[in-house]
């Protein structure tokens, strides 16, 4: 890409006009090859986007960013996984706030947020290579200039619908890869505490009492207190502090 100021992410890019999935796309690259550290496969459209727990991820054709990149974070020990997660999700935060300023926000466990809608989210797969990752596949899908949704989504916004502002798309890509690749470098050069505490800051709700839901749609509240080297949610509820995976509960939308 022209004007792409980074060291290796983006600077193998992979465009498509459309694809199944950009994430389908990556790993079945990695099954047959090793491409280079930072290869980005994007899709102007997605006829099978990814989202979180086999989730879809909506887009219209041409107005928002999806793309899926390969990284090698062969340094992280499985324990610590959650840090890639959290490390990516303040490199999209990182971007967004160019944008929206402070009300973009990291939602647990690495959504983007602005205000009180959902502009991004994040799927990552790991292979695994002893007791360290092997390679990961971030898909990334963020609305951009997309202001219409389909009717189903329970709060979707976007950067255009949020801010008024309408991106160049390539130019936000550019600026995109930036953002990520140095979050990824401060990973790989073990600033991580710095980027837990960074994450806790920027987690949307932390410190603050919510409602929550269970499994069985129980409602319940909790107060954000933390969240765990494995990224368990920590909350204070009525019956102690408890520890919640992603499956196990739900925020309940104010």
């Amino acid at each position: 890409m022209s004007n792409l100021n980074t060291h290796f992410v983006g600077k193998v890019l992979l465009p498509f006009e459309e694809l199944d999935s950009t994430q389908t796309y990556a790993q079945n690259l990695l099954s047959r090859s090793r491409p280079a550290e930072g290869t980005l496969v994007t899709a102007s459209s997605q006829s099978s986007g990814k989202g979180l727990l086999h989730n879809r991820w909506e887009s219209a054709p041409g107005q928002n960013l999806l793309l899926s990149l390969i990284l090698y974070p062969d340094f992280l020990p499985l324990s610590r996984a959650f840090l890639l997660s959290q490390a990516m999700a303040l490199g999209v935060r990182d971007w967004a706030h160019r944008y929206a300023g402070a009300r973009a926000r990291v939602k647990w466990p690495n959504d983007l947020y602005i205000g009180d809608k959902k502009v991004g989210g994040i799927l990552i797969q790991n292979a695994v290579s002893g007791k360290h990752i092997g390679h990961s596949v971030v898909g990334i899908g963020i609305n951009v200039n997309q202001t219409v949704f389909p009717p189903e989504l329970p709060n979707p916004g976007s950067i255009k619908g949020e801010t008024g502002l309408e991106l160049d798309l390539k130019t936000a890509l550019n600026e995109l890869c930036e953002c990520l690749e140095q979050r990824y470098l401060d990973l790989r050069e073990g600033e991580w505490l710095a980027i837990q505490e960074e994450y806790l800051r920027q987690l949307y709700g932390f410190g603050e009492t919510r409602t929550f839901l269970r499994p069985d749609g129980e409602p319940f509240s909790g107060k954000i207190t933390g969240v765990l080297e494995n990224g368990y949610l920590q909350l204070q509820t009525d019956k102690g502090l408890e520890s919640f995976e992603v499956k196990e509960i739900q925020l309940k939308l104010i």
